[in-house]
């Protein structure tokens, strides 16, 4: 671990006497934030780990006491499994419904350097979709249906572009590879230089291979186009802009017989005409006439839970918020709600009729003669 990096207890935003409770709620909410599968962001990733490798240290007790003694020397040297192989990441974080792999050899082995690329056929790329839901689903968390449209391998040929119970047929040009190397040396004061230059074979375009005989359902394509339909599951609560990753569900293998990627799904709310959502809050304008807003008076205000009767103070002011606490969105991945903020606009009219011009009149006059006496006292 490098002299540079920032106090354990400063990534987790704990004091150095936090209880383990403490502290596992402190990761909790940060790696919710920082997943790499959620947070697209380009220092997400960095946060993750960070996040990640301080919970490891400050959750079990042994590191915890080294760090707290000798700092960074006292937890020095740890591999991933060292870090996370006792952590139960189910018992953390649940079925949220993200398919999150907080195994050591998954994630935290990839992060933190020590993942291998498989050996076998590419994985096939990701894709991503984008699904609008009301701010009801928002509140309440459930199944999403999600329709999308995807390429997928072809069933009958498996990816391999040839009519079942054929092969294709070796290019004789590049034996196979797709490529043609043309070597050449050229002779110098010092020795002998040797070049070679790797070319795209043009007979077979890089292919390697010919197909005699294509596959009758994809056409040699190796893929088909599928209108796709999937169920999610919606926690409640979800974040603006957070993506849910469903896995296989992205785009074949560029190999025959490899996995496909996986679906980024990206959650956001729907416009709705009664609120603005920021995070779990919601936001609503509410017009008072001049009356109302000097002598007081009652309205109904729409919430996600049915309408609820407001009293509005006497001698409310422009732009004054009314709060309705715990009437707004879940605090994702907390057991509390946001609130519904009111703020007041006081509506001015444009035309009066002679009977209002007449008594705005008096109320002018009293205003002024009240004025007169505060002055005289």
């Amino acid at each position: 671990m490098a002299a540079e990096q920032r106090d354990f207890y400063d990534v987790l935003g704990v004091a150095r006497d936090a209880d383990a409770k403490t502290i596992k709620d402190a990761f909790r909410k940060l790696a919710l934030k920082y997943h790499p599968d959620r947070n697209k962001s380009p220092e997400a990733e960095s946060r993750f780990k960070e996040i990640a490798e301080a919970y490891a240290i400050l959750s079990d007790p042994k590191k915890r006491a080294d760090y707290d003694a000798r700092g960074f020397a006292g937890v020095a040297g740890f591999s991933t499994e060292d870090l996370f192989s006792g952590i139960d990441f189910g018992d953390i974080f649940g079925d949220m419904g993200f398919g999150f792999d907080f195994s050591g050899g998954g994630l935290f082995g990839n992060l933190f350097g020590r993942h291998r690329k498989p050996a076998g056929p590419a994985k096939g790329s990701d894709l991503e979709v984008r699904v609008v839901i009301p701010l009801e689903k928002v509140n309440s968390g459930g199944e999403e249906s999600v329709h999308f449209h995807r390429p997928v391998t072809c069933p009958d040929c498996r990816g391999s572009r040839t009519q079942p119970g054929t092969e294709p047929r070796k290019c004789e040009a590049c034996h196979g590879t797709g490529q043609q190397v043309s070597r050449r040396q050229q002779t110098q004061d010092k020795g002998t230089i040797s070049y070679q230059q790797i070319s795209t074979c043009p007979i077979c375009h890089g292919q390697g291979v010919f197909i005699d005989t294509p596959c009758r359902t994809c056409h040699g394509r190796g893929e088909i186009d599928k209108d796709d339909q999937i169920k999610v599951s919606i926690p409640a609560g979800i974040e603006e802009g957070t993506a849910l990753r469903i896995p296989g569900h992205g785009l074949p293998s560029p190999d025959a017989g490899g996995p496909p990627g996986d679906l980024y799904m990206e959650v956001r709310s729907k416009a709705d005409p009664r609120f603005e959502r920021h995070g779990a809050d919601l936001w609503r304008i509410e017009t008072l006439a001049i009356p109302d807003a000097v002598l007081g008076t009652k309205i109904t205000v729409p919430t996600l839970d049915g309408s609820v009767n407001v009293t509005i103070p006497p001698g409310s002011q422009p732009d004054q918020v009314l709060r309705l606490k715990g009437k707004g969105l879940p605090v994702f991945g907390a057991n509390m709600h946001g609130d519904i903020n009111i703020r007041l606009q006081i509506v001015v009219p444009a035309k009066l009729s002679a009977e209002e011009k007449a008594l705005y009149h008096q109320l002018s006059k009293l205003s002024t003669d009240s004025k007169k006496h505060w002055w005289n006292h």
